[in-house]
C-alpha cells in the first residue's frame, strides 16, 4: 500500500499539516473497536482530501463510502458555509459511530447521512455536486462514475480512492475470485478514456485518482 521508502514517508507526514484533534480521536477509537481500520483514510491522506476540498470550495458534496466518518469531515473542511455533504454507506452498524463525531464537528448540520445502497439513492439526490468522494466496494466504481457523472457540475472532482490497489492493478493473472482488482483496472481505463473528465492518478496511499468534468 506504501509506495515510497518508510523514511521518506515519514518526512512527508511530519512536514504536512497536522491532524485535527476531533480526527485524532476518531482515527483512535476507529483502530479500538472496528474491524478492518485500515479501510480509514487518516492523517495525510486525510490533509491532502481535505487541502482538496478547500482548493474546490464546493457547495455541494457527495461521498460513497462514509466508513466511520474521517474522510467525510476532512472533506467538510473545504465547504462552503452554506453547503451540504451528503455521505451513503451500506453498514447500518457504523452509523451511530460517525453520527457521534459528526454530531461534535462544526459541520454537523451539514452533513447528511444515507443508509443503503448507493446505486439506488444517488438517483434520489435533488441535487447537483461539486466534489465527489468514490470509496466504497470496488466492484460498483465504474456503476459509481456513471452514477454521478451527470450530477457532476461542470468543473467539479470526482476522487476515486484505492485505485492502485497495493500494486495489484499491474497483475494480470489475478485470482478467478479476486473481483476487486479486475473492477479496477477497468475503472482506471474509464476515467482514462472517458471524454466528459479529465484525470491524473496520485502514487498517495493507495492510489488516488482525480477526475475534473470538463
Amino acid at each position: 500500500m506504501h509506495f515510497i521508502p518508510e523514511d521518506i514517508d515519514n518526512y512527508v507526514v511530519a512536514h504536512s499539516e497536522n491532524e485535527p484533534e476531533l480526527l485524532q480521536q476518531l482515527n483512535r477509537e476507529t483502530y479500538q473497536k472496528i474491524l478492518q481500520p485500515r479501510m480509514l483514510s487518516g492523517h495525510y491522506q486525510g490533509r491532502v482530501l481535505s487541502m482538496i476540498s478547500k482548493l474546490v470550495n464546493p457547495k455541494n458534496i457527495l461521498e460513497i463510502g462514509t466508513y466511520t466518518g474521517y474522510s467525510t469531515l476532512c472533506l467538510a473542511e473545504g465547504m462552503q458555509v452554506n453547503g451540504e455533504l451528503h455521505t451513503i454507506d451500506i453498514n447500518e452498524e457504523l452509523q451511530d459511530f460517525s453520527q457521534k463525531y459528526f454530531d461534535k464537528s462544526d459541520y454537523k448540520n451539514q452533513i447528511f447521512q444515507h443508509l443503503g445502497d448507493a446505486l439506488e439513492i444517488i438517483p434520489k439526490l435533488d441535487k447537483t455536486f461539486d466534489l465527489v468522494f468514490i470509496d466504497a466496494d470496488k466492484e460498483n466504481y465504474s456503476n459509481y462514475f456513471n452514477a454521478i457523472i451527470d450530477k457532476l457540475n461542470t468543473g467539479g472532482i470526482i476522487l476515486s480512492d484505492n485505485v492502485l490497489w497495493s500494486g495489484k492493478v499491474l497483475d494480470t493473472t489475478f485470482k478467478k475470485e479476486d473481483t476487486s482488482t479486475p473492477a479496477l483496472i477497468a475503472f482506471n481505463a474509464l476515467l482514462k478514456n472517458d471524454k466528459r473528465v479529465e484525470t491524473v492518478v496520485l502514487p498517495i496511499r493507495d492510489g488516488l485518482t482525480i477526475s475534473r468534468k470538463l
